[in-house]
Order: C-alpha cells, then sequence, then structure tokens
C-alpha cells in the first residue's frame, strides 16, 4: 500500500482504531503513555501532509475517493487545500498537548477520557477532510458525542446543564444544515440529472435567490452556533467553564474553527448570491461579538471565564475577515483560525495548571505570584501578549492582515473592530497585573510550586509556534494563499440565478458557474 495514496485516511482513522484497540489495556499509567503514543504517531504522519502538499497547485490534493452508498452516489471523498491543511495540523499538534496536559488532574475513569479524545480527534479530522456532504455531516455529529461525554463526565459541578446546553444548541444547527443537504442534493439532480453530494460539484449548482436566501440561512446558523458568533454564543461561556481542562483546549483550539471553516467551504461559495445579501449583517454581528465579548471578558471574575468570552471576541475578527472578502482579509482570517487555536489553548492550558495547585480560578484569589511561579509567570505573559496581538507573535500578523482588508472593504468597520484590539488588552494585561504582580497577599499563594518539567513540555511547542507565526509567517500565509484566493472566486458576486424550469417532471439545466479552478486555469493559459 503506497503511504501517499492513502495518508489522509490513515491520519483520520489511525485515533478511531487507536481507541478500539486501547479498550484491551489495563492500567492508569498504561492508557496516559498509550494515547498519547498513538496521538504522537498521528502528528508525524500529519506532517507527510506538508511534505507532499504543492502549495503553487490550485484545488484539492492527496484527494483519495471511493463509492461508499452506492444507491444514492455518496462517496468516501477526502482531500486536502491551503485551508484545511493548517486546520488538520492543529489537530493533531494540539491533540497529543491536550493529552499529556491532562495527565495530571484526571483522576477517575481515565481509560475512558483518553479513548474519549481519540474518538473525538477523528471526527474532527474527518470533518476538516471530507468533500461529500453526506460524510463532512456524518464526521460533523461523531465530534458531537465524544465532547458531550467530556463536558458531562469529567468537568465541574455544572457540568450536566453545561453539556446539554452543548448538545441540544449543536444538534438544532446540525439538523437545519441535514434539511439544507438534502434539497441541495435534489435540487442538483434534476437541474444536471445526476444526484450527488459530492461539494466540488454542488458549487456549480445554480439556484433561485430566494432558495439560495434560505438554504444560507440554514447553513449560516448552524456554523455561527459552532464559531459562535453573537448572539448564538451562549452556549460557549458554560461549556468551557465547566468542561475539564483538555476539552476547553480543544474546544477552543479546534471544535470552534468548524464554524469558520464551515462558512469557507460551504455556506458561503454554495450559495455566493445569498451571501451577498447577507455579508453586512454578518460584519455588523461580527464587529458587536468583537467589542461585546471584549466588555464582557473585562467585568469577569473568574480568569476561565474571561478567557472564553475573548474567544468570542477573537473569533469576532475571523468572521470579520471571511466577509471583507480580499486577499488581506481572507488570508488573516485563516491564520487568525490557527493563531486563536494556539493563543487561547495555551490559555486554557495555563489556567488549568493554576487551578490544580489552587482549585479556584477567581482572580481576586491570587496576587503576587509571579515571585513564586517564574516560569509560570513569563510562558503567562508570553501568551498574552500573543492573544492581545503584540508585534514579533502570531495574534499580531491574523489581526494586522485582518483589519487592513476591512479597511480596504469598510474603513469604518475597521475602526469599530480596531476598539477590540484596544479592549483586549486591557482586559488581559489588568488581569496579568492583578494576577501576578505586588506582593502576595493570601498566603495560601506562597507555597505554590512553579511549573514542572511536564508542564514546561506541554508548553514549550506552542510557545515556539506562536514566536514562529509572528517573526516569520511566509511558509503558513503561502500555504493560505491559493485557498484564499478560491475562496474569493467563489465567493465574489455572480449573475444571478434564473428560477428553476420545470418540463414534464424533468429540469435539465447547464450549470453556467464554472468552478473557479477551471476559470483560473483557463486564464494562466
Amino acid at each position: 500500500m503506497e503511504l501517499k495514496s492513502h495518508i489522509l485516511t490513515i491520519i483520520i482513522f489511525l485515533p478511531l482504531i487507536g481507541a478500539i484497540a486501547g479498550a484491551i489495556i489495563n492500567g492508569k499509567t498504561m492508557i496516559r503513555w498509550y494515547a498519547l503514543i498513538i496521538s504522537l504517531v498521528n502528528f508525524i504522519l500529519s506532517l507527510f501532509l506538508v511534505h507532499w502538499f504543492n502549495p503553487a497547485q490550485i484545488g484539492l490534493q492527496l484527494v483519495e475517493r471511493h463509492s461508499w452508498i452506492g444507491a444514492y452516489n455518496i462517496n468516501y471523498h477526502v482531500g486536502v487545500d491551503g485551508l484545511s491543511l493548517l486546520l488538520l495540523l492543529l489537530t493533531t499538534f494540539l491533540t497529543p498537548i491536550v493529552i499529556l496536559g491532562s495527565w495530571s488532574y484526571i483522576k477517575n475513569r481515565e481509560k475512558e477520557y483518553y479513548l474519549w479524545f481519540l474518538v473525538l480527534e477523528t471526527g474532527m479530522l474527518g470533518v476538516f477532510a471530507a468533500f461529500d456532504l453526506i460524510l463532512f455531516y456524518m464526521f460533523w455529529e461523531a465530534m458531537l458525542i465524544p465532547m458531550y461525554l467530556i463536558i458531562g463526565i469529567w468537568g465541574g459541578p455544572r457540568r450536566i446543564y453545561a453539556a446539554v446546553k452543548f448538545f441540544i444548541y449543536t444538534m438544532f444547527g446540525s439538523l437545519l444544515m441535514l434539511i439544507a443537504i438534502i434539497y441541495l442534493y435534489y435540487a442538483y439532480g434534476r437541474q444536471t440529472g445526476i444526484y450527488t453530494f459530492d461539494i466540488i460539484k454542488l458549487y456549480g449548482l445554480n439556484l433561485p435567490l430566494s432558495v439560495q436566501v434560505w438554504l444560507f440561512a440554514a447553513f449560516a446558523l448552524s456554523f455561527a452556533i459552532k464559531v459562535p458568533m453573537f448572539p448564538f454564543h451562549t452556549w460557549l461561556p458554560d461549556a468551557h467553564v465547566e468542561a475539564p481542562t483538555g476539552g476547553s483546549v480543544i474546544l477552543a483550539g479546534v471544535l470552534l474553527k468548524m464554524g469558520t471553516y464551515g462558512y469557507m467551504r460551504l455556506a458561503m461559495p454554495l450559495f455566493p448570491q445569498a451571501a451577498a445579501i447577507f455579508l453586512p449583517y454578518i460584519a455588523i454581528l461580527a464587529i458587536i461579538g468583537i467589542i461585546y465579548g471584549a466588555l464582557v471578558a473585562m467585568m469577569q471574575t473568574d480568569i476561565k471565564k474571561l478567557v472564553a468570552y475573548s474567544s468570542v471576541s477573537h473569533l469576532g475578527f475571523v468572521m470579520l475577515g471571511l466577509v471583507a472578502l480580499n486577499m488581506q482579509s481572507v488570508d488573516g482570517a485563516v491564520l487568525q483560525m490557527i493563531n486563536h487555536g494556539l493563543s487561547t489553548g495555551a490559555l486554557f492550558l495555563l489556567v488549568g495548571m493554576i487551578y490544580e495547585r489552587r482549585h479556584t480560578r477567581e482572580i481576586s484569589e491570587f496576587g503576587g505570584i509571579a515571585k513564586v511561579m517564574p516560569v509560570f509567570a513569563t510562558i503567562f505573559m508570553i501568551v498574552t501578549l500573543s492573544s492581545i496581538g503584540l508585534p514579533g507573535l502570531n495574534g499580531f500578523v491574523g489581526e494586522f492582515l485582518i483589519l487592513i482588508g476591512s479597511f480596504l472593504d469598510k474603513p469604518v468597520y475597521a475602526v469599530f473592530a480596531g476598539t477590540g484590539v484596544v479592549l483586549g488588552a486591557v482586559y488581559m494585561l489588568r488581569t496579568y497585573q492583578k494576577v501576578f504582580f505586588g506582593k502576595i497577599k493570601n498566603e495560601k499563594n506562597e507555597g505554590l510550586k512553579d511549573l514542572g518539567i511536564r508542564e514546561i513540555i506541554v508548553m514549550l511547542p506552542i510557545l515556539v509556534m506562536i514566536v514562529w507565526i509572528g517573526v516569520y509567517p511566509k511558509p503558513f500565509l503561502k500555504i493560505i494563499n491559493n485557498a484564499s484566493r478560491s475562496y474569493i472566486e467563489y465567493v465574489k458576486p455572480k449573475p444571478f440565478a434564473q428560477p428553476l424550469q420545470i418540463q414534464n417532471q424533468q429540469v435539465i439545466q447547464p450549470v453556467p458557474v464554472q468552478p473557479p479552478q477551471i476559470r483560473m486555469q483557463e486564464r494562466m493559459k
């Protein structure tokens, strides 16, 4: 078997197979190491994706396609482009970090915890690689169960409430998306005589504007819940606060990106004319999310809740970049997805480490702990500066590109969004000052131990990535660039579709919109 031909399939399903095989393992230490090794092997395999990926090539690469349910033309179709490649790498990168970071605080039902995390990894990777709508939906739903259990079993005192709320919100959005998927299947079949769930083929579907509006709304609402966009974000603080540290990290690092990814992969390019109508409203909601998230974060007394609301603000930037529809903004939005996964994931890990020592996250309980935990304070400072977008660290690159692109599109949007950067700096630096500087007033903090070797190893890879992207983002932008251009080509306004013409119960209508890869190749000739 040639590795290159099946590399995506191996990466997607290795964690699931590892989880099934791991069921026979007994012993806490054994299961920890087993889960870590499986996730590390998967990360190393995912580096082959970078090796074989050609950034200059337009369209999907490393494609694998097989018939799955032939009667309905449902295929196992996976591939990778500049957008999904970085998100796949982010997933395989964060999973071993989360597993290693969980060793000290998961004390009950350890085997189930680590095995569910491996199952979750398969669901997340599948979403980013799938190019058949049913396959996408299957992976989308598959990751819901492990996350529900991770919050519900290993979470905080209100874990059941938070898990059920997360489940109901996501399921509601998923059902709307499923109805829209079924409609697309029959609409494409009636237009072309070919019934398919293939995402690339469905990009060429030409629908009346009135239909597009409803279908876009179904997809967009599902993804808005997942992002989460204002005002669909209310499940997020509960899920973050009640989830165990590992759950919070993977929720912020990867799961929230599925909403923004869904907008880029499905909602916007499938329904470009409807998207054009909704773009100003999405931009306004994104700006409200940026400012609202920052203001609410500023009022929090719980550090974890503060970081959770900061996610609402940061992901507002991503959405603003996606709808500005120029190369700077879209490049910045995609890079910011990765940056948020690294920075906010790191913040949740650090908050989890201090919670293990003090069993509280109240800001007022701390003060002056930089004196007893200098390594922790240093790492926390680097991650904080990354989160507020200090030049030289990763957050600056993404937000700067988004603001430039937004300014080119609508200067007033950039001005309002810029206030989010200022507010973010205020609440993050103020919190840092309260927790780390000054005299130690609480005697419980005098004996706090600084980070151990394992905890430093957990944080070190993230710090390397934070500095690498901040100092030299070119390799990442090079991967993103063609995917951004392709996305803009799909979504830029096109001639409105004509209503379907039904004759003798059959509609045969040529698909007038060419996939952008073909148009661009023609131009290059």
